[in-house]
């Protein structure tokens, strides 16, 4: 009797069930040295501890997306292990702030089953939910992924799709205790430019670009805990659809999103992924740039110190963004340079 686990196929999982994940996660100072290392992150906010207190936290916490890949990566080996692909996020949001020293856990509930016309594969929906020792919400998300089955006969029963929302409300936004805009130093965050300086329909284009490396995305993926074979196996994925191991959808993010430093240098607290999809693979050898469009202004209910910014970030494969390729010629399918359509909301500082 075999004690190895080979992961969940589609036809394993079914509608409502629960899963708590293994490995409770630690984080420490090595894992923000090490995220600092692979995706060079400029914020000041969590770049600095003075910075951080000045805004009215204990210490300077984790980048956002860090705490998202401990707890995406908590549910690799429950949800995504035999994935073709993950597909697509929303309804997210960002709790209390996580510190070196937090320990995360994940739970996740399926709320959603689709077998493909093919039979051999189906998406499964899941909202994960990361926590810390006490118990608060640290980041919560739903996500889908295309999934393999083990055996194509296999009867799917009770399938439905999911309802998601189209974005996170201000209202439903989390600002951490204590945060505050007052006093923010523009000069030693790197930017001008606040919340009141950004316009709906603004398109910035982020300038830089950053070249994926093999052996960086093999340490980030572990580094995450993530275990999809697609990642790490070249023996069995060299045979498969694109001959090589594909990158981490999350890698590209964190990419993405430092990038955005360039023109987004105060957009210093992520509150919400409204959506996201990755629309192309990456690979090893490929280059990053990334643009982003301001898509909404918000008051946050009560605080006249923070705004709250809904941007879509673009990220584009060794394709600069000057041109900003969005559509394929037909019109309805990516460009095969986008490879990241991402919509999220930003706390921002407020003039005054």
């Amino acid at each position: 009797m075999t004690k190895t686990n080979a992961g969940n196929f589609f036809e394993d999982f079914r509608l409502g069930q629960e899963i708590r994940h293994a490995t409770p996660r630690t984080v420490t100072s090595g894992d923000v040295a090490l995220y600092t290392a692979l995706y060079g992150p400029r914020f000041a906010f969590t770049s600095s501890a003075e910075f951080a207190r000045a805004q009215g936290m204990a210490d300077a916490p984790l980048d956002d997306l860090a705490a998202f890949h401990v707890v995406f990566g908590k549910t690799v080996p429950d949800v995504s292990l035999n994935a073709v692909a993950n597909l697509g996020y929303a309804g997210g949001r960002f709790g209390a702030p996580v510190f070196p020293g937090d320990t995360l856990t994940t739970t996740s509930t399926v709320i959603g089953l689709k077998e493909n016309s093919n039979k051999q594969t189906g998406v499964v929906y899941v909202r994960s939910t990361g926590t810390n020792q006490r118990g608060a919400m640290v980041v919560e998300y739903v996500r889908w992924v295309m999934v393999r089955k083990r055996d194509a006969s296999a009867v799917i029963a009770g399938e439905t799709v999911p309802e998601l929302p189209g974005s996170v409300a201000a209202a439903d936004l989390v600002v951490p205790a204590g945060l505050t805009g007052k006093g923010y130093d523009t000069v030693l965050a790197g930017s001008p430019h606040l919340w009141d300086d950004y316009q709906p329909g603004e398109r910035i284009d982020h300038v830089d670009g950053t070249t994926i490396e093999e052996a960086e995305h093999m340490m980030a993926t572990r580094l995450w805990q993530n275990t999809a074979k697609v990642h790490f196996n070249q023996h069995t994925e060299g045979q498969g659809r694109f001959g090589r191991r594909l990158i981490y959808g999350g890698h590209i993010i964190s990419i993405a999103r430092a990038l955005s430093f360039n023109g987004l240098g105060n957009a210093f607290k992520i509150a919400a992924i409204n959506g996201g999809r990755h629309t192309n693979p990456t690979f090893a050898g490929d280059t990053i740039y990334a643009w982003s469009e301001v898509l909404e202004k918000t008051d946050l209910p009560g605080r006249s110190d923070l705004g709250a910014l809904r941007l879509r970030l673009v990220a584009l494969k060794n394709q600069p963004a000057a041109a900003f390729p969005l559509k394929a010629e037909n019109g309805k399918d990516f460009d095969s340079a986008v490879v990241l359509d991402f919509d999220y909301t930003v706390l921002m500082p407020r003039r005054g």
